[in-house]
């Protein structure tokens, strides 16, 4: 039946940035299809961890800025020692700096490009070689953006950033299919999560935003689940390197 291809149980997922927002939200679905959840944050995620222990999954905290690759090594071997094993890992932490490009500071640059494209590119190897060395493959799923596809104006770094992103999905895609190892990206449009709230209340950007919009409305966390399991799940086996948006019909217009 084609919706056992669905089904996560005994997975686990490894799920960076998942205090709130969008990474909560994938961190939820993926529990309520089976996933065991091993979650990476600078804080302690003390809703997700209610919500997903609420569900009867293990959720493992590992507490850690991941903008420091050098401690991306110890993150994997903690995660080995919680959970035993990574079937799954959704690259999702990530900032935004916003300025002028004229004024754009080396520091702004590096603070995003660190966190949101070099971590993910190097946690993205270390789970790759876990996933080798069990043998039985894996799904590897970034976080793109809206700026994958567009320039955006005032977020130079997450723009570049971005861009790298689905680059680099389609780069590893191609090196480690041969592994069993799915590489794919989600790319959301615009979320109703905190780094959205002064757009949402800005009246007339709110309203600009929402008539480009074919849905007519801001997407939530909650819109990302279904699009999170499959590209974990056996459902999408034969996807590999693709960024998807979800975005209301966003590009589309």
């Amino acid at each position: 039946m084609i919706l056992n291809k669905f089904d996560l149980n005994n997975k686990v997922a490894l799920v960076t940035g998942c205090d709130t927002g969008l990474g909560q939200g994938m961190a939820v679905g993926l529990a309520q299809a089976g996933c065991d959840i091993i979650g990476v944050n600078i804080v302690d995620p003390l809703g997700t961890i209610e919500k997903i222990t609420r569900l009867g999954r293990k959720f493992y905290n590992i507490k850690a800025d991941l903008s420091n690759v050098n401690i991306l090594d110890q993150i994997v071997a903690d995660a080995i020692k919680h959970a035993g094993k990574i079937d799954i890992l959704v690259n999702n932490a990530g900032i935004i700096r916003r300025q002028d490009s004229i004024e754009f500071s080396e520091k702004d640059w590096d603070d995003v490009m660190n966190l949101n494209i070099k971590s993910v590119f190097f946690l993205s190897q270390k789970v790759a070689k876990q996933m080798i060395k069990q043998g039985s493959g894996g799904k590897i799923i970034n976080i793109a953006s809206m700026l994958s596809f567009q320039g955006g104006v005032r977020v130079p770094s997450y723009t570049a950033s971005k861009s790298a992103v689905m680059g680099l999905t389609r780069l590893l895609a191609n090196e480690w299919a041969k592994y069993g190892i799915n590489v794919n990206a989600l790319a959301p449009g615009y979320m109703a999560t905190n780094n959205t709230t002064a757009l949402r209340e800005d009246a007339e950007r709110n309203a600009a935003i929402l008539e480009r919009i074919p849905a007519a409305r801001w997407g939530e966390p909650a819109d990302l689940m279904g699009p999170v399991v499959f590209l974990a799940s056996p459902a999408s086996d034969y996807i590999n390197g693709y960024t998807i948006a979800v975005d209301g019909g966003w590009l589309a217009r």
